[in-house]
């Protein structure tokens, strides 16, 4: 069980870095050697982990199902080491958030901080594909998503829901008002974040459903960029309440009628939902959401 143990994480290896030399690297061992292993893997049971095309690797049908097992099996390695690390400087914990929002990762950041003065955290931004890629991957403990659909993989906890807001230049007609209702975008200018956007895909549903044509005249992929576009006249934006930043020049503008808003998840793995650590987070935030809802 041993020599396949060494040959399984060379799989591991190439599998997780889609490069023999990347995951010669990553182990620290010889190129050739994992070669032999992955080889000595295929033949032992007589079956084609990878298509090689030269020095580009692609997982066959039967790699990626190996895979899946050994994102499990090296995921909690990486963790048990992890937690060696954490014990020898002292630390209770290691807690990695993954977010695709810096408010409200900062928001949950802030509350855990306080609750647990001894873990460290170590927060990562990035878009939703990327996030849950690095959870699935163990690489992240939790993560905050906009989950529109949940995974069989993912245990899920609801967090905070957020409205959307407009946002309109200063000079806008509709600066001076408090709401307006979202038929009374018809006949903006608008500026949309890119397709994949959950703020996009919740706003363009909404539309949807009430026979609303957005008239998109710019696509940015940030919400800085789009916060400037608005400060120069080009359109207005949508963005949820939470991370509306008041540069000058611009003002934020309530939804009345049929409000639009936005839900954040925190989400773990499944297998991993009861370390203590992760069930630390995960339990209370179900709870406030529980009280928030009556």
């Amino acid at each position: 069980m041993y020599q396949y143990h060494k040959w399984i994480r060379s799989f591991h290896a190439v599998a997780k870095t889609d490069s023999f030399t990347a995951a010669a690297s990553y182990l620290k061992i010889g190129q050739p050697t994992i070669s032999e292993q992955v080889k000595a893997l295929e033949d032992r049971f007589a079956v084609e982990l990878f298509y090689r095309r030269g020095r580009h690797v692609e997982l066959t049908d039967a790699g990626r199902r190996l895979y899946e097992i050994t994102e499990g099996i090296f995921g909690q390695e990486d963790e048990a080491i992890q937690l060696l690390q954490s014990l020898h400087s002292q630390k209770t914990g290691l807690l990695r958030i993954g977010a695709v929002s810096p408010p409200v990762v900062m928001n949950l950041t802030y509350d855990l901080m306080r609750k647990h003065p001894d873990i460290e955290f170590a927060i990562s931004i990035n878009a939703e594909q990327e996030t849950l890629a690095r959870l699935y991957d163990f690489t992240i403990d939790i993560a905050i998503l906009a989950l529109t659909e949940t995974d069989k993989r993912l245990y899920a906890v609801p967090y905070r829901t957020y409205p959307i807001v407009a946002v309109v230049r200063d000079d806008h007609p509709w600066a001076n008002k408090s709401s307006i209702p979202l038929t009374s975008i018809r006949n903006e200018a608008v500026i949309m974040r890119e397709p994949g956007s959950k703020t996009r895909e919740l706003l363009e549903n909404a539309c949807n459903n009430q026979g609303i044509q957005i008239n998109c005249v710019m696509e940015l992929n940030s919400r800085e960029a789009i916060m400037h576009a608005i400060a120069e006249g080009i359109g207005i934006g949508f963005v949820s309440e939470i991370e509306y930043v008041p540069i000058p020049g611009t003002k934020a503008i309530k939804l009345k009628g049929t409000p639009v808003t936005i839900d954040y998840y925190m989400c773990a793995l499944a297998v991993r939902k009861n370390r203590p650590l992760i069930r630390s987070v995960l339990e209370p935030g179900a709870l406030s959401k529980a009280t928030r809802k009556k």
